[in-house]
């Protein structure tokens, strides 16, 4: 949805590499388990830090990187909203 209306000219591609930014993720594989469920990743895993956050809010202001840091803040934004729900904290 967010590919559609906010990058109507190439939708398609944006919607890609905003899939394919969920691709960070594997840094859940450095952790041992590799899941638990009752874990907020926001904080605990590098690619969720809040330093990385940073950066990621930082590809934001750059046109090369904008769909990069969109798919990127959508997917700490889920992972907060899925800390909250689970758990009642919104950062470990």
């Amino acid at each position: 949805m967010i590919a559609s209306l906010f990058f109507k000219n190439n939708w398609k591609s944006a919607y890609l590499i905003m899939m394919l930014t969920m691709l960070v993720d594997a840094d859940h594989l450095l952790a041992t388990p590799i899941y638990d469920s009752m874990r907020c990743s926001i904080g605990f895993h590098p690619l969720h830090s809040l330093y990385a956050i940073a950066v990621y809010i930082g590809f934001i202001l750059y046109p090369k990187t904008r769909i990069i840091g969109v798919g990127l803040i959508i997917h700490m934004v889920l992972d907060t909203i899925d800390c909250q729900i689970n758990m009642g904290i919104w950062i470990t």
